[in-house]
């Protein structure tokens, strides 16, 4: 279950490499790209061919926010929160962000992904999961049963939450790491890539892996 997916044209924000997927993903389900907003160069991506390209956000004034759905294309990084402000200042003006849902993923229908969630290909969403506002379920990452994921959060690829956690806003969970069960996630707490978490995480406080130390070759 998603709280959007309209139909309507999109304008996409951003010109990156998470962009770029979006824009992937987009494509692969017919759906009407009339604009990609982005100050930097996207020429040498394949996947912006024939899009307009728009440099400025204040170029959005050419579309009313009756008329399109935006797509948030610009990634999120732990302690980044350019992402939750570009949000900001495009409500303000009244557009609103699509839900972006691969093909390739699975969520069940009884989940909820609020307003501009996005789940890439390979991701898994289960019964009874909410993922707030604007989050990002990256390649493969998994929110088992009863997950309630908080707004501007990243679940990166291959990551797994399991059943009943509980996270706060502008969380980052890094690639292939794990968060067991039932556990709470403070406000822009990071769990590293490859770490295993098994108790709670108080806001903005860091869960680290272990670290491999390699020691290069030495001749004898």
């Amino acid at each position: 279950m998603t709280s959007s997916q309209t139909g309507m044209p999109i304008v996409l924000i951003g010109g990156g490499g998470h962009a770029s997927v979006l824009a992937d993903i987009l494509i692969s389900q017919n759906r009407e790209i009339c604009a990609v907003i982005s100050p930097d160069d996207v020429s040498t991506r394949q996947v912006f061919e024939n899009i307009p390209v728009l440099t400025s956000d204040k170029e959005i004034a050419q579309f009313s926010p009756q008329s399109v759905m935006l797509v948030n294309g610009i990634g999120m990084l732990p302690f980044f929160g350019f992402r939750c402000d570009v949000t900001k200042w495009y409500t303000s003006m009244g557009y609103r962000f699509e839900t972006v849902v691969s093909e390739q993923s699975l969520v069940s229908k009884y989940a909820v992904l609020e307003e501009g969630g996005q789940v890439f290909p390979g991701a898994i969403v289960q019964a009874g999961a909410v993922v707030g506002q604007q989050t990002i379920v990256n390649t493969g990452a998994i929110v088992e049963h009863d997950c309630l994921i908080g707004p501007f959060s990243h679940l990166a690829p291959g990551s797994v939450v399991c059943g009943g956690v509980k996270t706060g806003k502008q969380v980052f969970i890094g690639a292939n790491a794990t968060v067991t069960q039932g556990l709470c996630l403070g406000d822009q707490s990071i769990v590293g890539a490859g770490a295993m978490l098994s108790e709670d995480l108080s806001a903005k406080a860091v869960c680290y892996s272990s670290r491999s130390v390699i020691k290069p070759h030495t001749e004898k």
